[in-house]
């Protein structure tokens, strides 16, 4: 691998774990007078109306027409359409413990779909990155308290998250020919179109279908959190992960997922005041560890 591939695929990947981890202080903004599933849906809708809007006027060039978009629609499907129904379902049917662990398996779960799939064998030092990496976003789930909720419902659905993004990173790696904002606008139109379904079906069940419909213009919180979540996690955030797993493969882009858990809790703690123990401390600087160590070589596979 170059030396500016390694780094420019590195900072892709760490950029967008910032952004993820910072989009929990968002997302308990908006959730606190909304549901999930409505934030998902203005989210990806406005992403889609950003993304549309620089392809029409030509900041951004999409090249589909007349292509098989199949490896695309297979991206897509996996992320964000299974993957976030996966985490949104299973986030709500289980602790906050209980889903941070099975979260916490991606990277390892994204190593041998990388292997069993692409036929990519890691090298040792990644997969002891990777171990180490997991070992500290345990160690920061547990500094909070382990609960259990014996949800069989909820660990199905997490399950089904952390399959769908590893798998995700195999299909962006399969995706041949297509750059970044191809992957990228794809993945917003499939979210847009399901996530908006949803959140229209919620609220004809629940009867607030209108409510749903003006959350953006009356709720300048929510507001504030579709505005990130649409721009910096769906369009700006996709297109970094996409980024880095064509420069630095899926194993290495995989490690930096911990990233994110240290973000969010040091988010927490200074914004929100949320608890801040030592062991969340000892826990972060054991992420930062493993994943230095998975990207200490040059070489990747």
């Amino acid at each position: 691998m170059k030396s500016n591939d390694l780094t420019i695929g590195s900072l892709c990947a760490l950029g967008c774990e910032v952004l993820y981890g910072m989009s929990y202080i968002f997302t308990k903004q908006a959730t606190q007078n909304a549901s999930a599933l409505s934030l998902l849906g203005w989210r990806f809708l406005l992403a889609f109306v950003v993304m549309s809007i620089l392809a029409v006027t030509g900041v951004i060039k999409v090249h589909l027409r007349g292509r098989n978009i199949i490896p695309l629609f297979l991206v897509a499907l996996f992320s964000p359409v299974l993957y976030f129904i996966g985490e949104t379902f299973g986030i709500s049917n289980t602790t906050a413990s209980e889903s941070g662990v099975f979260l916490a398996c991606i990277p390892v779960a994204s190593l041998i779909a990388s292997t069993l799939i692409l036929k990519k064998k890691p090298k040792k030092i990644q997969i002891i990155g990777i171990l180490i990496t997991l070992a500290g976003v345990l160690m920061t789930v547990f500094a909070v308290g382990a609960s259990s909720s014996l949800s069989i419902t909820g660990y199905a659905f997490l399950l089904m998250a952390v399959i769908s993004y590893a798998l995700y990173c195999v299909f962006v790696d399969r995706a041949d020919g297509y750059g970044g904002t191809e992957i990228t606008y794809m993945m917003i139109v499939a979210g847009a179109v399901v996530f908006v379904i949803l959140a229209m079906v919620e609220g004809i069940v629940k009867g607030n279908l209108g409510q749903i419909a003006v959350l953006p213009f009356s709720d300048m919180g929510f507001l504030i959190s579709v505005l990130y979540q649409g721009i910096g996690c769906s369009i700006l955030a996709f297109f970094l992960s996409n980024h880095a797993i064509a420069k630095i493969g899926v194993n290495r882009t995989s490690s930096f997922i911990g990233v994110a858990t240290v973000v969010s809790i040091v988010a927490g703690a200074l914004l929100l005041k949320e608890p801040f123990t030592i062991w969340q401390v000892i826990g972060a600087a054991v992420i930062i560890i493993g994943v230095y160590t998975a990207n200490t070589h040059q070489k990747t596979t």
